[in-house]
């Protein structure tokens, strides 16, 4: 695969090379499951070497229960159980073998057929431990929960205000995203990326079109690499600022939510302003963007203000001990269990892990930016405002850097992936690493388009930081992580 240095190996031998990947320093991000040929299943895990931008891929085909890595990484639980759901895959001694995305009355391998009825609620596996003790009390809240929030469930082992069990149950509206790109001609994959999760339009489709750009080993003009940055960083902005007002609405702080998401409006209004798009869309196409930007004299001004804008507002946030408060020392997320349950992005930086693609593995024009990774060790609640508060000014700083430098060009190259190519693609979204591996099919179409996206990781990570906590916190720590269920139930 394009991007990776890829290798074939016996699915056996997978435990001892996750050991000693393991014993290297190095992370596996993620396993996937294909279909090279008709009735054969082939296994692709993806990792990250230390000290090294290229990726590692490992394939395997199963004869029998491939052995599971979950216990080894435990990130990769998750993965196991989608695949074993998906392409009906029994891993041996999984830890934790129940369903994860279909109910019951789904049988692997799911095509993408209706069920015979819908699931119902008692379908739903639910592996919640047994509780004998009489104090304690159960509280299952959602699918359907107040406001526009996205379905899920949660479920609250607790007693008095202490949650001493916290289960959450997504997928819920699960869309099979990945498998409704099969058949779609490369270049329109675009268009659908942007749609997996509204809020990550441009990291979405970014990571898509470089995958696609991988597998065809074309060459962006530099003018759009240049923008591609612009327009990533634009839509790190907005979220961030999304998230400050979340979160001062989390503590109670409605001045600072009307101001957060004030803030987070002026971002969305030079979006569009300068796309047509208030998130973004419509421009990433594989080779490059669909039409040229003319950013014009006004944008740096207008971001620069809006730079400033939020200088005032984050130091406002600092000097209010209500809110500053209710976020210290809430939903700790110890370095050790970051790393072994894959948290990603700010949560991870948050945590004491120093991780971020745009550096670690650069793509675009990253590596000629000056870039700032903000790191904290104290894993709060706060420590992950934090690192977002600084992001947004840093991702101004390279905004800047960009239009100063950005020269005149072309903006789009042909890139036609050959029949049978394979790439690999990724970014740093506003939520951490984000990767496609994309498969075109003999026609010269998409045969598979496999998607990692962080709150897909982060989601596996938020329990951690929620057991022996207690009821009044739940909502802030929630909101501090960022979460997304779209981004999840892809």
């Amino acid at each position: 695969m394009n991007g990776t240095e890829t290798a074939t190996v016996p699915c056996e031998r997978m435990p001892d090379i996750a050991r000693g990947l393991f014993a290297d320093g190095g992370r596996m991000q993620m396993v996937y499951a294909w279909h090279p040929e008709p009735e054969v299943i082939e296994l692709r895990y993806l990792a990250s070497p230390p000290e090294s931008r290229r990726f590692l891929l490992w394939r395997c085909r199963p004869e029998g229960d491939p052995p599971s890595l979950a216990r080894i990484w435990p990130s990769l639980g998750w993965y196991e159980r989608e695949i074993m759901d998906l392409f009906g895959i029994a891993f041996a001694n999984h830890p934790e073998p129940n369903r994860l995305v279909l109910s019951e009355d789904i049988a692997p391998p799911f095509n993408g057929a209706a069920p015979a009825r819908p699931p119902r609620m008692g379908d739903i596996p639910r592996p919640l431990p047994e509780i004998e003790a009489p104090e304690v009390q159960i509280l299952p809240f959602g699918p359907v929960r107040a406001d526009v929030l996205e379905s899920a469930e949660f479920t609250f082992f607790y007693i008095g205000e202490q949650i001493i069990h916290y289960h959450p149950h997504l997928f819920f509206k699960h869309r099979g995203m990945e498998s409704r790109f099969a058949g779609l001609p490369p270049r329109l994959g675009a268009v659908w990326a942007e749609r997996v999760s509204g809020v990550g339009s441009v990291a979405h489709a970014l990571a898509y079109c470089q995958a696609v750009e991988a597998a065809s080993s074309c060459t962006v003009p530099k003018r759009a690499l240049a923008l591609r940055v612009l327009l990533a960083e634009l839509e790190r902005v907005y979220n961030h600022l999304h998230y400050l007002g979340h979160l001062a609405n989390t503590t109670t702080l409605k001045v600072g939510e009307a101001q957060g998401k004030l803030l987070e409006e002026h971002a969305k209004q030079i979006n569009a302003r300068l796309t047509g798009s208030r998130f973004l869309r419509g421009l990433l196409v594989p080779g490059g963007l669909r039409r040229d930007l003319a950013p014009g004299e006004w944008l740096s001004p207008a971001i620069e203000e809006l730079r400033e804008e939020t200088a005032r507002y984050v130091a406002l946030l600092e000097r209010s001990d209500s809110h500053l408060d209710r976020l210290i020392t809430t939903g700790r997320l110890p370095s050790r269990i970051a790393l072994d349950q894959g948290a990603t992005g700010p949560v991870q930086r948050a945590s004491g892990i120093d991780r971020d693609l745009r550096r670690d593995h650069p793509y675009a024009a990253y590596a000629d930016l000056p870039l700032v990774v903000p790191v904290r060790s104290e894993g709060d609640a706060y420590a992950r405002s934090a690192v977002r508060a600084v992001e947004i000014d840093a991702a101004i700083v390279m905004m800047q850097r960009v239009l100063l430098l950005l020269e005149d060009g072309p903006v789009c190259a042909d890139c036609t992936p050959a029949p049978g190519a394979e790439g690999l693609g990724w970014a740093e979204s506003p939520r951490g690493t984000l990767f496609y591996a994309v498969h075109i099919g003999a026609d010269g179409r998409l045969a598979r388009v496999k998607i990692k996206s962080p709150s897909y990781s982060n989601w596996r990570v938020f329990p951690f930081t929620v057991h022996e906590t207690n009821m009044m916190d739940y909502a802030i720590n929630e909101a501090s992580f960022g979460l997304t269920i779209a981004g999840c139930a892809r």
